[in-house]
């Protein structure tokens, strides 16, 4: 299909990786000529689709299935999908969707890397510095999907931040499967941390106020990362550090490279070198074998270790992977049951947390209107966009999207806070 001229939207699904490259994809085809629109205006539509998961591959094939809908009505001309689901499965995918006109694999984007239009908000944005894994987890299927790691040039990352300042990006977020794999492949000394490194140059080349720093391994957390961060005002004090469990039989099984000690020893030394430091972590239920005593051990751990942040995630038994073979299999009920028992305790622990924020000062960048006049909605330092909470600020004057205010906390939720607008 030439798409000169033709008005196009793109639909993102899954985590901020696939949303930097569906901003590639946009890009790429605004610079062939195509123009951007509201779905209810679009001659073609490109879904980029997720397929970590179960969960994910059904809100993927659910997407495509409402989107043929809409084709066979006659209310969209075109449809093209691409993405994880497509390089998984793209043989049963074009036998099940004759109605779709294209499919495309990560092969037909690979040059995600460079500068594209831009889906987030114009004062955030995802920076991507490496495509691929090459972690052992036992779960995962990212490895076979994405390929081995693939680390950007740091001059290309440089020119993009360079770039996202100039258009007025108050906050970027350094993404990647693992970013603390960065370098890795080129730096077989490993003296020194490439991702340390990298952000230094990011702090002496840009202004851009907030930096955050998202999916970190636990087993790769140096000093000098910790220290970096506990050191530099703009490297937001936010540490998401995915520790998929806690019991020692279940993180060896998965591959995860530490025990039980490991875990706790970590915690505790974020806490204690990194001030006011907002833990987010990530758990895995139903892991094949995981008995009650291991999810009581995961439960008390949740209670205990307080995580400013927590995703809980059921375990997905995904072809290729090492685990895909292990038994016993959790039951779906077991899994949905534990996954919503270790939400209720974080709720709680979240209300705890969150009240102790009462009377303090916070900066919050502010990303919107509210719901009435004089109110605001944003976030602190403490929340990353999308997955976390947000700041509600009462102010006289009028504050605008990207915005970085100083707000005394009046009030807060379960995952939310209140405040008003410190002069």
């Amino acid at each position: 299909m030439n798409i000169a001229g033709k008005k196009i939207h793109v639909i993102s699904l899954g985590c901020a990786r696939n949303v930097v490259d569906s901003e590639k994809i946009l890009g790429d085809a605004l610079a062939a000529g195509a123009k951007r629109a509201d779905l209810d205006q679009a001659q073609a539509v490109i879904l980029n689709t997720c397929g970590f998961t179960e969960e994910a591959k059904r809100e993927s094939l659910q997407a495509m299935e409402e989107l043929v809908e809409r084709k066979r009505a006659g209310r969209l001309p075109a449809l093209f999908v691409v993405g994880c689901l497509v390089q998984r499965y793209g043989r049963e995918l074009r036998r099940h969707f004759p109605h779709v006109d294209g499919f495309g694999g990560l092969a037909d984007f690979k040059t995600v890397f460079s500068d594209g239009a831009r889906l987030t908000p114009a004062h955030t944005a995802y920076v991507k510095i490496c495509e691929g894994c090459a972690n052992p987890c036992t779960y995962c299927a990212i490895p076979s999907i994405k390929g081995p790691l693939q680390s950007r040039p740091e001059a290309q990352v440089l020119d993009e931040v360079r770039a996202l300042e100039a258009r007025g990006v108050k906050e970027i977020n350094i993404v990647g499967q693992d970013i603390t794999l960065y370098g890795s492949e080129r730096d077989t000394r490993r003296r020194a941390s490439p991702l340390a490194r990298l952000i230094k140059k990011i702090l002496k080349n840009s202004r851009i106020p907030w930096i955050r720093l998202l999916y970190l391994h636990p087993r790769r957390m140096t000093d000098e990362l910790i220290d970096l961060i506990a050191s530099q005002p703009r490297v937001c004090s936010y540490v998401d550090v995915p520790l998929q469990h806690v019991s020692d039989r279940v993180l060896r099984a998965m591959g995860r490279g530490m025990d039980h000690r490991a875990v706790r020893a970590l915690v505790e030394k974020l806490r204690r070198r990194i001030p006011a430091v907002a833990l987010r972590t990530a758990f895995i239920v139903g892991f094949p074998g995981e008995t009650k005593q291991e999810f009581r051990e995961l439960c008390g751990a949740v209670t205990h270790l307080r995580f400013d942040r927590m995703g809980v995630f059921m375990y997905s038994r995904e072809e290729g992977t090492r685990a895909y073979g292990l038994r016993p299999q959790i039951a779906s009920r077991v899994k949905r049951e534990r996954r919503d028992h270790l939400m209720r305790l974080q709720a709680d622990v979240s209300r705890k947390n969150l009240r102790e924020d009462v009377g303090r000062c916070l900066d919050v960048l502010i990303e919107a209107p509210g719901p009435r006049p004089g109110v605001f909605v944003g976030r602190s330092y403490k929340d990353a966009p999308e997955v976390d909470g947000t700041v509600r600020v009462r102010a006289q004057a009028k504050l605008c999207p990207g915005d970085i205010v100083r707000c005394r906390i009046t009030s807060s939720a379960t995952y939310d806070l209140s405040g008003e607008l410190v002069r």
